[in-house]
């Protein structure tokens, strides 16, 4: 399978081989672009100029298959849980088309509704089925796949991004806390078992982190990215001053973390997240692990996507770098 991730700044692809149980990484690649993602393309050759990057990535990584599964941005998805009386699979199937128009913002024939099962609790009182409703847009879902059928490609599965992150980073027999840094937004999911079972997205992100690093400190935007990336939240670079501008921007994340944790104990019933497992850009910056193990009082890990993923030594080497970027397209190219 191919996992296609389309960012907002960077394409990721990842070309999986499915070994019994296990999985092996053919191929892999990513490029920077400086167009405009799917969904905010003005026309078509917007559109066709994306479809070409794709082309070259997928030449320039010896991609072979041409069937890919592509993610949404999370930020343009509504994903909530739902809970159900105790209903067979069958009937699930017929209660969400009826119950999705009261749960989803937007109309129903508007939308593309998935939804899977979380949860049977059948010792609970009442008894229920809790389960996940995810509703994307159908003028969200169409340029995606426009833009992959332009580069010659066809679309087999379309997902969120946090449901193939919780597949690629999530560990099997725990609740933990994933928090993607994307470019313009950070994804918060709390993962039970691999499954989803609470997500929200705040608009504080990347570009958030760079902005605040370029006004406090008077340089232009490619000076500040560079600022964060090498001195991130270090007290001893720079005199702190990268850390400072940093700090109150990380401390909104940090209180979004915190209030998704409370809202799944008190609202779902659900059992307190055991560690925090980060992705995305973000996730490399120096002593952001220390800061937010210091703020959480959880253990924090940057996820390793590939972990699941048989890897030879030479392409291990050369993934080292850039492993937290992979972690939707690896989630992607593991879809059963």
């Amino acid at each position: 399978m191919v996992g296609l991730d389309i960012g907002s700044k960077t394409i990721k692809v990842v070309e999986l081989a499915k070994e019994g149980n296990s999985w092996r990484l053919k191929a892999s690649g990513v490029i920077g672009f400086q167009g405009t993602s799917p969904d905010k393309a003005k026309d078509q050759s917007e559109l066709a100029a994306l479809a070409q990057i794709i082309k070259k990535l997928f030449k320039e990584a010896n991609i072979s298959s041409k069937e890919v599964a592509l993610a949404l941005p999370e930020s343009q998805v509504f994903s909530r849980t739902v809970k159900f009386p105790p209903l067979t699979d069958q009937e699930i199937d017929s209660a969400v088309k009826w119950e999705a128009e009261q749960y989803i913002p937007i109309p129903v024939n508007e939308a593309i509704i998935e939804h899977q099962i979380i949860e049977r609790r059948d010792t609970a009182s009442p008894p229920e089925v809790v389960v996940l409703l995810v509703a994307a847009p159908r003028n969200l879902v169409e340029p995606y796949v426009r833009t992959v059928q332009m580069a010659g490609l066809t679309v087999v599965g379309v997902e969120t991004e946090l449901i193939a992150l919780a597949r690629s980073i999530s560990p099997a027999n725990q609740t933990v806390l994933l928090v993607d840094f994307g470019a313009r937004s950070t994804d918060i999911a709390i993962v039970r078992n691999n499954q989803l079972s609470f997500t929200r997205t705040i608009p504080t992100a990347g570009e958030a982190f760079t902005r605040a690093v370029a006004q406090s400190l008077g340089v232009e935007v490619q000076q500040a990215e560079e600022y964060k990336r090498a001195y991130g939240l270090s007290q001893s670079q720079l005199e702190g001053k990268v850390k400072g501008a940093l700090e109150p921007i990380f401390r909104v994340v940090v209180d979004e973390m915190k209030k998704a944790i409370h809202f799944y104990q008190s609202e779902e019933k659900g059992e307190a997240p055991k560690s925090i497992i980060l992705s995305g850009g973000t996730a490399g910056m120096p002593e952001a692990l220390s800061l937010l193990t210091k703020m959480m009082g959880l253990e924090v890990v940057v996820g390793n996507p590939f972990a699941k993923v048989a890897v030879d030594a030479q392409a291990a080497k050369s993934l080292a770098a850039f492993a937290p970027l992979y972690s939707i397209a690896v989630g992607l190219a593991m879809r059963e």
